[in-house]
């Protein structure tokens, strides 16, 4: 077991560190990496596109399977060597993508690769965070969940550089390599203890004072019920669900919508100050966010700015570049609060034990469903009608799509919102001590 230096900072504060770490590096390899194997692997191989989607399809299938079941992993290996053995996997899983020579071979890469990126996001993420804050989660997981953005503004040049320099098979046994080393060392030195085991409480609370839980549970104990009943749950994992697979269907086509009108290198420069805009609107968020606020209603805000810049891309027309800059920034803001949010809306509305399946199995929910959305809103760019000649051509159809679904998952989060709770604190206050019967006057 490793043994940790005495120091003034807050060993949880390491471990958010190492989380950010984890996140890009899953991130960059295991979300912003596939499209880029997609192109690679269809110039190289000359397989059709539809054959190299369906393989992202299974990646993503596969890693919501596994994220479905990671509480039962932590529980039974720990959170340090299911970490190693996911990157591992994902680092073997991506060199099978560069290697492969038969389809039948890239989907088994897929296994690999999915079951790896599953142990590197946002489940992940907040399983690691989570029992070393309470008051201060959303400000840790804010930073944390930074580190997917960061990823995607690295990895996705880092890819195609490597690629273009030293192919691709031996840029992913470079990247891998680097990977797995990096988060075996962080493993081994952060992700072993638990506060408990450290002498340590959340938020490095004092050790003498009374543990005082800072936030109310809207959702008393439930523990022999199942969350597929649960309208919370189900309203959540929804919600989440709904809000991703606008998001990710928008963001696969964005670039390629803003080009015409932007040109590619600025369009290029669009996308990174949508990535910007994302780790904005999830450090605002996580840290200026109060304690007693409603976080559907936080979420469903987040969504509304979202909306807001769909509308800014339809009145674009696909040629005004500064309404088309304005999109970009609103659409960007709510894109960090999308997988950020969910983990803090369960942490106040269910109780401890069953947070971490909570948030597993919406994560799972989501990266299910927005696995298909690349697809459907190509499905919606090539076949919804449109004004002959118009020069936005049919992306109003794909912004006005993006807009709905977003629509819909506000209503999801507002249809599981249950009574307020004063949010003062969890404590049961201890009954007032019998008072004696009135004195009967004397007669």
């Amino acid at each position: 077991m490793s043994v940790v230096r005495q120091s003034n900072i807050f060993f949880g504060w390491r471990v958010v560190g190492a989380a950010f770490v984890l996140a890009v590096l899953g991130w960059g390899t295991g979300f912003y990496g596939p499209p880029i194997y997609l192109q690679t692997i269809h110039e190289s191989r000359g397989w059709p596109i539809a054959l190299i989607s369906t393989a992202v399809t299974m990646h993503f299938v596969t890693g919501a399977v596994v994220v479905a079941n990671l509480p039962t992993l932590y529980a039974r290996f720990g959170i340090r060597n299911t970490t190693k053995a996911g990157t591992a996997f994902l680092a073997v899983g991506v060199l099978g993508w560069a290697g492969a020579a038969a389809p039948w071979q890239l989907y088994a890469a897929t296994l690999l690769s999915g079951a790896g990126w599953a142990t590197m996001g946002g489940a992940a993420v907040n399983a690691i965070i989570s029992p070393w804050f309470v008051r201060s989660r959303p400000a840790a997981l804010s930073m944390a969940y930074n580190g997917a953005s960061i990823g995607g503004v690295v990895f996705s040049p880092l890819w195609a550089a490597g690629i273009v320099l030293l192919g691709f098979p031996l840029a992913a046994a470079a990247i891998g390599t680097v990977m797995l080393l990096t988060m075996w060392v962080l493993a081994n030195r952060l992700l072993w203890p638990t506060p408990q085991q450290m002498g340590l409480r959340p938020d490095n609370d004092d050790q003498s004072a009374p543990l005082r839980p800072a936030y109310p549970s809207a959702a008393q104990p439930r523990s022999k019920s199942s969350l597929w009943h649960d309208p919370k749950f189900l309203t959540l994992a929804i919600g989440m669900a709904l809000g991703l697979f606008a998001q990710i269907g928008l963001i696969t086509h964005l670039f390629s919508l803003l080009a015409p009108a932007l040109g590619s290198q600025p369009a290029a420069f669009a996308m990174g100050l949508a990535t910007a805009a994302a780790i904005g609107g999830r450090t605002i968020v996580g840290w200026a966010m109060p304690p007693q606020s409603d976080r559907r209603i936080v979420a469903c805000a987040s969504y509304a700015v979202q909306i807001a810049g769909s509308i800014a891309f339809i009145v674009a027309a696909g040629t005004s570049a500064p309404l088309l800059l304005l999109g970009v920034v609103l659409f960007g803001a709510g894109i960090g609060n999308a997988t950020s949010l969910p983990p803090l809306i369960a942490q106040v509305e269910f109780p401890e034990n069953r947070i971490a399946r909570v948030v597993s199995l919406t994560v799972a929910v989501s990266q299910a469903a927005y696995a298909f959305a690349p697809a459907a809103f190509g499905l919606v760019r090539e076949f919804a009608p449109y004004a002959a000649g118009a020069a936005s051509s049919k992306a109003p159809s794909l912004f006005a799509a993006a807009a709905i679904v977003q629509g819909l998952a506000i209503c999801a989060l507002l249809l599981g919102r249950g009574p307020r709770k004063r949010a003062s604190s969890r404590l049961v206050r201890a009954p007032e001590p019998p008072q004696p019967p009135p004195l009967e006057p004397e007669k």
